[in-house]
């Protein structure tokens, strides 16, 4: 082989190795867009599901502070009715336990589903309470005329439905981070980084048509 055709031996293997060298670092760089690509869209899934989740929480947090709102109203009330002549003890003794059990409780996680519905169930028996107490009220034509009685129920007509606007409002809520988290990409994501599933408590259709809640004291909400 002369010295010509050594020249372009050689130059056609060093063709061929920056060819190689070419297609590797074209490769490259496709995996690292790839991997780029697949990143930004974990991060995404990620992001929203917390979005979803923080949500939830502070529409479960709402429904709470809408109950504490009922709970300062009922001493009042109960100081009120208990100046009627004759006025049923019974009712009287059995809101001031609802309420005191009510106030044993703490606020759980809505992801604790059992917890939830305890913490639902025993304000609603505290709702059921205070609707006796206002119904045994209806017998008592002097204490409805005062005009304590009369705002007090005014007021709590108003966080009755407020009540059932911030439940309606957490079950929507609920319901849209718990189908996403079952949803790929992001159930992958949900079981990696605990994001575990929030309570749908049971909403009735009134509530959902936001119900306009009167004990019959009538006046602004």
């Amino acid at each position: 082989m002369n010295d010509r055709e050594t020249f372009s031996a050689r130059r056609t293997a060093t063709t061929m190795e920056s060819g190689k060298v070419g297609k590797g670092c074209l490769a490259g760089i496709a995996l690292g867009a790839l991997v780029l690509v697949i990143g930004a869209m974990f991060v995404g899934q990620y992001n929203g599901l917390v979005d979803k989740q923080e949500a939830t929480r502070k529409a479960w947090q709402e429904i709470d502070n809408q109950y504490k709102r009922r709970n300062d109203l009922i001493p009042n009330l109960v100081a009120t009715v208990q100046g009627a002549a004759n006025f049923e003890k019974q009712t009287l003794t059995e809101i001031t336990e609802a309420r005191a059990s009510v106030g044993r409780m703490t606020l759980p996680p809505p992801t604790d589903e059992a917890a939830a519905k305890n913490y639902i169930n025993a304000q609603e028996g505290l709702g059921s309470a205070l609707q006796r107490l206002l119904v045994v009220a209806e017998n008592y034509p002097d204490l409805k005329a005062t005009g304590n009685f009369a705002d007090l129920q005014s007021q709590l007509e108003g966080t009755e439905n407020r009540i059932a606007v911030a439940r309606r409002d957490y079950l929507d809520v609920a319901q849209t981070y718990n189908a996403a988290i079952r949803k790929f990409p992001a159930s992958f994501l949900a079981g990696m980084f605990n994001f575990d599933r929030a309570a749908e408590l049971p909403v009735t259709e009134a509530e959902r048509a936001v119900p306009k809640v009167d004990f019959g004291g009538g006046g602004p909400k």
